[in-house]
């Protein structure tokens, strides 16, 4: 089954919010979009290890909350809050630092809302590539699922394929996705020539791109 990426993209919602966290300054990166099914089904392919890695990757550890958890080949953490069809909250441990995840589901018309917000502390790495940096690795998951609901029989997906980033459709979802992101700065409040200068360095970083000069 094809599948529509435009449809997709035009389906999302992107947002960034200025905050305080642990009483430091903080950006969200928040991305949500409705999904055709019902909220005990999104929830089993957001959590149940066998639906997870068709579209994610695979992830081991313990699902409740207190739990530590790990996403193979990426983050681990602690599960946080944990309200089956509502919520799942975590930490996200990479790189030696540590974000914060918040996933909630609520029901919308026919279908189910997947909100996802990602939180980090203000650091050098999101001066320099602003919300599109875990924004577009997001958008990915987001892009997988919507793949795997509406054609739930393939067995891994095919962002998974080392070929697949040489495609027009992942060209396409970065740049989109990467402009997207830098209008959502933009309205949170950066600088303008700053937000577009970060945005271009994320797509660059995601196209394999050497980093722009500064």
């Amino acid at each position: 089954m094809a599948f529509d990426l435009a449809a997709h993209l035009g389906a999302m919602t992107r947002e960034v919010h200025n905050l305080e966290k642990d009483g430091q300054p903080a950006k969200a990166v928040l991305a949500s979009r409705v999904y055709e099914t019902t909220p005990a089904d999104l929830w089993d392919a957001l959590t149940s290890p066998e639906r997870i890695r068709r579209w994610f990757a695979p992830v081991t550890g313990d699902l409740q909350r207190g739990g530590r958890y790990h996403v193979e080949g990426n983050a681990s953490g602690t599960v946080l809050e944990c309200e089956p069809e509502k919520k799942v909250a975590l930490t996200w441990e990479f790189a030696g630092a540590t974000s914060w995840v918040n996933v909630t589901l609520s029901p919308e018309a026919d279908g189910t809302r997947l909100e996802l917000e990602h939180i980090a502390h203000i650091s050098p790495h999101w001066d320099q590539y602003g919300p599109g940096a875990v924004g577009i690795g997001w958008d990915l998951s987001f892009m997988g699922l919507a793949r795997y609901l509406a054609d739930p029989g393939f067995d891994m997906p095919p962002e998974a394929a080392a070929e697949w980033y040489a495609t027009d459709e992942y060209r396409d979802l970065v740049r989109a996705t990467g402009d997207d992101w830098g209008r959502a700065a933009i309205a949170a409040g950066e600088d303008h020539q700053h937000a577009l200068a970060a945005a271009e360095a994320t797509r660059k970083f995601y196209m394999g791109e050497p980093a722009p000069e500064n």
